[in-house]
């Protein structure tokens, strides 16, 4: 082989696993929680994981510990499968059934509200890592006590305040709009994302308080959230992690980010018969963002879709990554074939 071409197979291989090292060491993505109304681990969060400031966070802590709180965005079943009632209990809607998160469960009337009033609002959803699915959310029936266990039966689950399919992704926030009814005092507002490409699904709850702000604030408001259960004690005002909050506190998370790989089965989504018929026909060429922000499902080639969205940083430098790695791919291709045939087109 002459020189020139044993060059060329040395760069091919060479910069291949340059590409793919690239590819593996692109930012990482997690998934999301309620940021408007704030949900309560996002609250718990924005206070600080290792030193909360309000009663219930505090609470929260000292029963599930301080990682749920660095983990805020990774409150889900992985093979949800839109079984939400079957597989989440009583009492443990807020965790989603995860002992992890079982501090979010804790009934109590001074869980920091977002203070709403009936009518339009606009729900902003934080996201880590954009899927297509559809988010609805309920609200509890008049006469909810906040000092009970949250059942299913609280939820006013025939009319939900909102529903949303594949919203557009715009500054780490799914925006989508719904109509709050007629309530008063405290109540809960519970949020499922259940996936379209996935079985996948992710809860929050955000408690909320009725007659003391605006219909659609992260917190900030001067009321003081009214009274829980139809009671006088005024609930703390909520007010979301802030965006170098939530940079601060990422390596902390130990969320799974690509195939929900762990040990857990009801975080640990199985691939369904969709996803593994697109991976065996994946053409990996085809779209040069694959990568970090578009999770696998566990044992499944297939990349799971997301929504668009404007943050286009980590998904360009996956892209050139890609682009490198297929390049190298097709000069070794070519330099071989050219070997084979003995260089005779190469004059």
């Amino acid at each position: 082989m002459p020189a020139r071409r044993k060059a060329a197979v040395v760069a091919a291989v060479g910069i291949a696993p340059l590409a793919l090292s690239a590819l593996a060491a692109a930012p990482a993505a997690a998934h999301g929680t309620m940021g408007d109304p704030v949900s309560r681990v996002a609250q718990c969060y924005a206070e600080g994981p290792e030193s909360p400031t309000s009663a219930a966070c505090k609470a929260a802590g000292a029963a599930g510990g301080t990682q749920a709180l660095y983990d805020w965005n990774g409150i889900r079943i992985g093979d949800a499968n839109g079984q939400h009632q079957t597989l989440i209990p009583d009492g443990r809607l807020c965790s989603a059934n995860s002992e992890e998160f079982k501090g979010l469960d804790l009934a109590r009337a001074d869980w920091p509200a977002t203070n709403v009033s009936s009518g339009a609002y606009t729900f902003k959803y934080r996201v880590t890592a954009q899927h297509k699915g559809t988010f609805k959310v309920y609200i509890t029936k008049s006469g909810y006590d906040a000092s009970k266990p949250l059942a299913w039966s609280d939820l006013d689950l025939a009319h939900p305040v909102a529903t949303a399919t594949d919203p557009t992704a715009s500054n780490g926030f799914y925006t989508f709009s719904g109509t709050l009814p007629e309530r008063s005092g405290k109540q809960l507002l519970y949020a499922v994302w259940q996936r379209s490409d996935s079985p996948e699904a992710f809860y929050s709850c955000s408690d909320v308080a009725f007659g003391g702000g605006s219909g659609s604030s992260s917190g900030g408001g001067t009321s003081d959230g009214g009274g829980a259960g139809g009671g006088t004690t005024p609930a703390p005002t909520a007010s979301a992690p802030t965006d170098e909050q939530i940079a601060d506190g990422s390596d902390k998370s130990t969320v799974e980010h690509h195939g929900h790989g762990d040990d857990d089965a009801s975080t640990s989504a199985e691939p369904t018969a969709s996803a593994k018929a697109a991976g065996a026909a994946e053409d990996t060429g085809s779209t040069p963002d694959a990568g970090a922000n578009r999770p696998e499902a566990a044992g499944s080639s297939a990349n799971l879709a997301e929504t668009g969205g404007d943050s286009s940083t980590p998904y360009i430098a996956i892209g050139g990554a890609t682009v490198l790695a297929l390049g190298a791919a097709t000069l070794f291709a070519s330099v071989r074939r050219r070997a084979a045939t003995g260089g005779r087109h190469s004059r």
